[in-house]
């Protein structure tokens, strides 16, 4: 069995493959796997979970988190799909904890847009980073082959779309030819090659790429040569605070849990409540695309529990005021719109009342000191790719399936619907962590 890509759609591909008997290779383009998976906050959403229970919340089922994806998406998520994965995440992490002793926790105090429950899992450094070290170390320890350095640019595919095996290409020209009995994309998808985001997401053509480089859609070129469906390619995640120009995430919790986003005319400008993918669009669409999160000191300690923020705040990212108009000083903002937009915020959140964007303010109201990051929109990754059936197996436009072809994460179509606006926070390491254990199972006997 081959596996395109080591991050963690491939690592989970991997173990659960290996888990089955099989005989795996992974192949990875960099020299030192890491992907988009590094680059991601590092939570996966799972529904039904001990470790969920551990931390009281005794009620969430997969049915309950396939709702929450379908409503995010506004209706246009495939339900039976969003079920599929609900169903098969859970387990996986379980599996992953027990087997291979992933210290999986559930992020507690605040909830993410769109999700009715908290289930938020993370390991406890909480970075995407801290994530792959230890799918890395487990496949290590599984006896995981993963051949660095080799880039696989073509795919060998015989009668019926029945796929031989692949070729890679080495960094000092040389090529080598593998042959397979399966073969698993987890190669993500096209948010490295700015002719595609230009044409299947122009609202973020000019945004800031915050995803690997590798990501050039070779999926969707291999699986199209196949007669392979293509399914929802709009759909994407982004971000709507990261720290410019340091290039570092900034955690959403701030905002859920009362900070605010003003534009350079110290103004709020839309509902910071609907969702971290949108909000890169909002963001892009303010003067410059700049905006500062905006928060307090009871903000700033819920911050520091995230190893981003820390980077952020040693960075030199965080300004600080004693007030509205040394914060506004500080961040180069009109000092009495700031102040008029920071008493409108106070106002709302004493009286727990909804503005005018939709958003309902509960959480306390911010106080001085206060505290900002300069930010801006940014594309992670597409959610658009390969339509995949039950078993995370590759399926052609007539809805037969390809005889030993699967994928998973940003190579197949995941549950965000197809646009920005659709994607449920998550939805990125849950389809690569889903459909990654699903088709290690399913591929080591195909």
């Amino acid at each position: 069995m081959l596996i395109v890509g080591a991050g963690a759609c491939g690592l989970v591909a991997a173990l659960a493959a290996r888990a089955a008997g099989a005989e795996v290779l992974v192949v990875e383009r960099d020299r030192t796997p890491s992907g988009s998976t590094a680059l991601s906050s590092g939570f996966i959403p799972a529904a039904g979970t001990r470790f969920q229970r551990a931390i009281g919340v005794d009620d969430d089922t997969a049915e309950r988190f396939a709702a929450d994806i379908v409503a995010k998406s506004g209706g246009s998520a495939d339900a039976a799909e969003a079920l599929r994965v609900a169903r098969a995440v859970g387990p996986a992490l379980e599996w992953l904890a027990e087997v291979h002793g992933l210290p999986f926790h559930v992020l507690e105090g605040f909830r993410y847009p769109g999700h009715s429950r908290l289930r938020m899992h993370a390991v406890p450094d909480r970075t995407g980073a801290a994530l792959m070290a230890r799918l890395l170390a487990a496949a290590e320890a599984a006896g995981v082959p993963i051949l660095t350095e080799a880039r696989a640019d073509t795919l060998f595919a015989g009668a019926e779309g029945r796929i031989a095996g692949l070729r890679v290409q080495r960094p000092d020209g040389r090529t080598e030819e593998i042959g397979c009995g399966s073969l698993v994309l987890a190669c993500n998808g096209y948010g490295g090659a700015p002719a595609l985001v230009r044409q299947h997401i122009p609202a973020l053509a000019d945004a800031l790429y915050f995803g690997h480089a590798g990501n050039q859609g070779d999926a969707l070129r291999w699986g199209a040569a196949l007669g392979a469906a293509l399914c929802d390619l709009g759909a994407c995640q982004g971000h709507g605070a990261v720290a410019h120009p340091h290039g570092i995430l900034i955690t959403w919790a701030l905002l859920m849990e009362g900070g605010i986003q003003v534009n350079a005319e110290g103004r709020r400008f839309w509902n910071e409540h609907e969702g971290y993918s949108e909000a890169a669009v909002a963001v892009l669409r303010q003067p410059g695309g700049i905006a500062f999160v905006v928060f307090d000191a009871r903000l700033h300690a819920l911050g520091m529990s995230f190893e981003d923020f820390r980077a952020a705040e040693a960075a030199g990212a965080i300004r600080r005021g004693d007030d509205a108009a040394a914060l506004a000083a500080a961040c180069g903002l009109p000092a009495t719109a700031l102040a008029e937009t920071l008493a409108e915020a106070q106002s709302l959140a004493r009286r727990q009342a909804e503005d005018a964007f939709g958003r309902r303010f509960a959480a306390p109201p911010l106080a001085p000191p206060y505290c900002a990051v300069r930010v801006t929109g940014a594309l992670f990754h597409t959610q658009g790719g390969l339509l995949v059936d039950d078993a995370a197996r590759v399926r052609r436009k007539d809805g037969t399936a390809l005889p030993n072809l699967f994928a998973g994460g940003g190579a197949a179509r995941g549950v965000s619907g197809g646009t920005i606006a659709g994607y449920l926070s998550g939805n990125g390491l849950l389809t690569a962590v889903a459909y990654g254990f699903l088709a290690g199972r399913t591929a080591a006997g195909a």
